[in-house]
């Protein structure tokens, strides 16, 4: 049965028939479809130009993918047409380390490449704009150092109520657009936790059905230096919602998946935050009680990957955002 499946899927690829392939593989449970069936799936969607989806279902099977260059050609080939160039060029550059010499893969990172060298030469002729007119690089990086957040400190606790709904959000244009969606399904919820591996604290899914994803007035986490006694704070560019067609939720383009497997970081668990540099991210990490029990939030560093307790779970985290002018 299953080989008569794979036989019609490549007919219909030979035909360009993408559509019926779609429908058939969504017609099978999400459960029972297997690392070649994503792949049959994420292939038509790609041919179909529904490039983001097509990102989502190669990211359901990235671990089965690691080492098979035609994966990572076909994920960087959606990358490349969604104009995430730095994806692209990761993902050929795995798919020819697997396979050297492919042709079609070296032509893409040609392309890419003869890209960024423009870019870098329209970066350097603003560059030398903005020195003549007196921005020298010692003044942008004291600027950057003056603007810096403290974030290498250990957990602060504090205990007020949770505010899910009227002030704590800023229904602002950039986060209606990148965040908000609409109010979770229990099946999407179900199929999120799913492609994630792992189960969505409690506290977390009652305030995503008040308000899916979004970014906060309280953006700023307090932490203390254990040894300086010196606070500093952790800011958070938004809350990633449960859903797929943001960019920024948890199975968006932006999610937790595609940051781990972006920046390399550790797989403890599922981002739900990241921060405004991009310096790191905040995360619910399952490491000290599984699947089965409540998972801390800790900040992740992107650069030495130093990994800092922030709250011992979600609802706690939530309450100890604070407002920029603390």
């Amino acid at each position: 049965m299953r080989e008569e499946l794979l036989e019609r899927l490549e007919t219909w690829h030979e035909q360009d028939e993408y559509e019926n392939i779609v429908n058939a593989v969504r017609e099978i449970p999400v459960e029972e479809r297997d690392y070649e069936l994503v792949n049959h799936l994420g292939r038509a969607l790609s041919n179909l130009e529904r490039y983001e989806e097509a990102v989502e279902q190669f990211l359901t099977v990235a671990q089965e993918g690691a080492d098979d260059p035609l994966w990572h050609y076909r994920i960087g080939l959606a990358y490349y047409y969604l104009e995430q160039y730095d994806k692209a060029e990761q993902a050929f550059e795995r798919s020819d380390e697997l396979e050297p010499g492919d042709e079609d893969t070296l032509e893409f990172l040609e392309w890419i490449r003869n890209r960024d060298e423009e870019d870098e030469d329209e970066e350097y002729d603003e560059d030398v704009a903005g020195e003549e007119h007196g921005d020298s690089e010692s003044e942008k990086a004291a600027a950057e150092e003056a603007s810096a957040v403290i974030t290498s400190v250990p957990v602060v606790h504090v205990d007020p109520p949770v505010p899910v709904s009227g002030e704590f959000w800023n229904d602002s244009e950039l986060a209606l657009e990148q965040y908000v969606s609409d109010q979770p399904s229990d099946g999407l919820i179900e199929s999120v936790e799913e492609q994630l591996v792992f189960r969505l604290p409690a506290s977390y899914i009652e305030m995503m059905k008040e308000h899916n994803g979004g970014i906060p007035y309280n953006r700023f986490f307090p932490v203390t230096n254990a040894e300086s006694g010196e606070t500093g704070y952790v800011e958070i560019e938004g809350i990633l919602g449960i859903g797929r067609d943001k960019s920024k939720s948890l199975c968006g383009d932006e999610g937790s998946w595609a940051i781990i497997e972006r920046d390399g970081y550790p797989e403890i668990g599922v981002v739900i935050a990241t921060t405004p540099s991009r310096a790191g991210v905040v995360m619910l990490d399952y490491r000290s009680f599984g699947n089965d029990g409540e998972p801390e939030v800790v900040y992740v560093d992107k650069e030495d990957r130093k990994i800092t307790t922030l709250a011992p779970n979600f609802e706690a985290f939530v309450q100890g955002l604070m407002r920029p002018e603390v």
